[in-house]
């Protein structure tokens, strides 16, 4: 899977993934209003508004892009209406050639981590069929609960072809609460790496794991390091742009040949029209304005690589 992302990205030039992580307040009003008009001011007429949405924004970046982020708590807010919208989305992306990466932040245990694993990246049976349940690329889990955690996703990844990208130094300002954290004299994001490499050597796929890592953008002097400890592991990199990372801040997390990282951007690109570089487009071309924020974002990057 993760050779697949790479053959995307060096077709696009473009090492980004779209996030979309709809919340009502950057979808424009007319949207809203007509899918409260069709359904209500209900969970239902919610779900269609960001559905509307989102199919615009992917109908105007698709060609450009290589891969998506969806945050599935922004669906899980709306109940299973959201969800439904979490999974129309996906099909539909996939569809336009985008690999999907499924923030979904997962991490457990034995048969629950198996069950979350199959239900994301993998099939469940039912009866005599197997039956997929949002059926994403890749998505995001958390490694707190160690290597029983871990296992059953990298086992359902070799399985179906899939990949993980396992939180190891995130963006967000408390991040180092537990991760800066030293164990006997190293931060605790440094071991978590090193685990990260010891489980991707279980699913190589050419030069890189499909056992990725989440290393945000907002820590270069980290990612530098990180990036080091982590040669053959992708990097998710989250916080550019609206969490304060820029291009010279994540150029740590690529690899001398360019590759290594997919670098995501949210609200930056989504609710780029409420910026004031992107004002012209107004509300009715919100989805234009999402297409110029990524071929900015494309040059940005490609700037320091």
């Amino acid at each position: 899977m993760i050779s697949q992302l790479i053959q995307k990205i060096q077709k696009t030039k473009a090492p980004i993934c779209v996030g979309l992580d709809p919340m009502l307040g950057y979808i424009p009003n007319h949207i809203v209003q007509r899918a409260f008009k069709d359904f209500g001011e209900t969970m239902e007429g919610a779900a269609e508004a960001v559905w509307q949405f989102n199919k615009e924004i992917i109908d105007n970046t698709y060609d450009l892009i290589p891969s998506v982020k969806p945050q599935i708590a922004m669906y899980e807010q709306f109940g299973i209406e959201g969800l439904k919208i979490y999974a129309r989305t996906i099909e539909y992306c996939q569809n336009k050639g985008l690999l999907v990466i499924g923030d979904v932040k997962r991490g457990d245990i034995g048969s629950t981590s198996s069950a979350y694993a199959v239900g994301h990246i993998g099939s469940v049976k039912v009866g005599s069929n197997e039956c997929r349940g949002f059926n994403t690329d890749f998505i995001t889990v958390n490694p707190y609960l160690g290597t029983d955690g871990i296992k059953p996703f990298v086992n359902v990844c070799n399985d179906e072809d899939r990949g993980l990208f396992v939180l190891v130094k995130t963006s967000n300002p408390s991040s180092g609460e537990f991760q800066d954290r030293l164990v006997d004299g190293r931060p605790l994001y440094e071991l978590v790496a090193e685990k990260v490499v010891e489980w991707g050597e279980a699913s190589m796929d050419g030069d890189y794991s499909n056992v990725g890592a989440v290393v945000g953008a907002t820590y270069p002097e980290m990612s530098k390091i990180l990036r080091k400890l982590m040669p053959k592991t992708y990097f998710l990199v989250p916080g550019y742009g609206a969490q304060g990372g820029t291009a010279k801040d994540l150029m740590h997390c690529f690899n001398e040949d360019g590759l290594g990282a997919v670098v995501n951007s949210s609200r930056g690109i989504i609710a780029a029209y409420k910026q004031e570089k992107y004002a012209k487009f107004g509300p009715e071309h919100f989805a234009e304005a999402s297409r110029q924020a990524v071929v900015d974002m494309i040059a940005d990057i490609n700037s320091v690589l």
